[in-house]
């Protein structure tokens, strides 16, 4: 990564209290734990993990949505959460998001027009002239064209596809600096999400936007990221280029998680798959030491249940948290 950073995260933590119970303390829901990484100005990267590793609260809590536990959260050179620091208004106008159900995002009862005009009231551009303008060619950017056969439509009027690149024009209206896409494609038909993607690489060509692209799935990464961030139980175990993480993994969550990608081969359909046994731990308790060894295969007694591992760069900007390798 280069040092032109837009975003710094540092030691971000996001925790949830749970009330105290009649028969026992409060306790917290460890959603985020430890996140540190940066971002650069043009840069896509991908954070990957299974339902409940954290990469959406982390989304949220970038986005200001959520306030730290602690941490820091530093946008184009100044702390989010500093009382000195921007107004909040003025980050959310450089920052937009990308949600994972089209339809749920949008409201059903306003029009695309409304829908698209929307973030220009919030955020105080008056001018009809220049609402018109954003709106037509935020339309245009996403290939929501002729813009007149579509401005005047309901949510329920476009298909699953439409309403995507409806929620994609919502997110640029402002021209922001940032965008977090979460989970954009997996609701949508396979034969329309590797046209969403492609929308979204070319949007950051264009505008030099930087992406962070929130996803289960690694076998879309290689279409959109640059990096790519592997989370389990709120923490960041890997990180590495996209090519380098793909071709050669080291953290055996990592390796799992690689061999869940379906096989296009059809001679290999009934070949059993070696993924781990096992759920992940609860949040609010996590396991002693590295919170993936009551899984993995190659924990070691006395070493890997014992001493959470440390970040290390294993090799030439490949990173990972792990004893096999500390």
């Amino acid at each position: 990564m280069s040092d032109d950073f837009l975003l710094s995260v540092v030691n971000l933590r996001k925790w949830f209290e749970l009330r105290k119970g009649i028969f026992g303390k409060a306790g917290y829901v460890k959603a985020v734990d430890n996140v540190s990484f940066d971002l650069s100005k043009g840069e896509a990267i991908s954070l990957v993990g299974e339902s409940g590793s954290g990469k959406t609260t982390l989304g949220k809590t970038i986005l200001g949505l959520y306030k730290p536990t602690s941490g820091k959260i530093i946008f184009d050179g100044e702390d989010l959460w500093n009382s000195n620091s921007r107004n909040l208004m003025q980050y959310y106008r450089e920052t937009g998001l990308v949600q994972q159900d089209p339809f749920g995002a949008l409201p059903p009862f306003m029009s695309v027009q409304q829908i698209l005009n929307e973030p220009l009231a919030i955020h105080k551009i008056r001018s009809g002239s220049e609402r018109a303008e954003r709106v037509q060619k935020a339309l245009g950017e996403v290939r929501l064209t002729p813009v007149e056969d579509f401005v005047n439509k309901y949510p329920h009027m476009l298909s699953g596809g439409q309403q995507q690149r409806l929620v994609i024009a919502r997110a640029m209206i402002l021209n922001p600096k940032m965008i977090i896409a979460d989970e954009p494609v997996s609701m949508l038909d396979a034969s329309v999400r590797i046209e969403i993607l492609t929308l979204l690489k070319e949007l950051q060509n264009k505008y030099n936007l930087s992406v962070i692209y929130i996803t289960h799935d690694l076998s879309t990464t290689r279409y959109f990221s640059e990096w790519i961030f592997i989370m389990y139980c709120g923490m960041i175990v890997e990180k590495a280029t996209t090519k380098e993480l793909l071709k050669n993994s080291l953290h055996p969550y990592s390796q799992a998680l690689l061999r869940t990608i379906p096989d296009p081969d059809p001679d290999n359909r009934f070949k059993p798959r070696d993924i781990p046994p096992g759920e992940p731990p609860s949040l609010v308790n996590p396991p002693k030491g590295c919170n993936f060894h009551p899984r993995c295969v190659h924990a070691m007694e006395g070493v890997c249940n014992q001493k959470e591992p440390p970040q290390i760069e294993a090799e030439k900007n490949h990173f990972t948290s792990c004893w096999l390798y500390g």
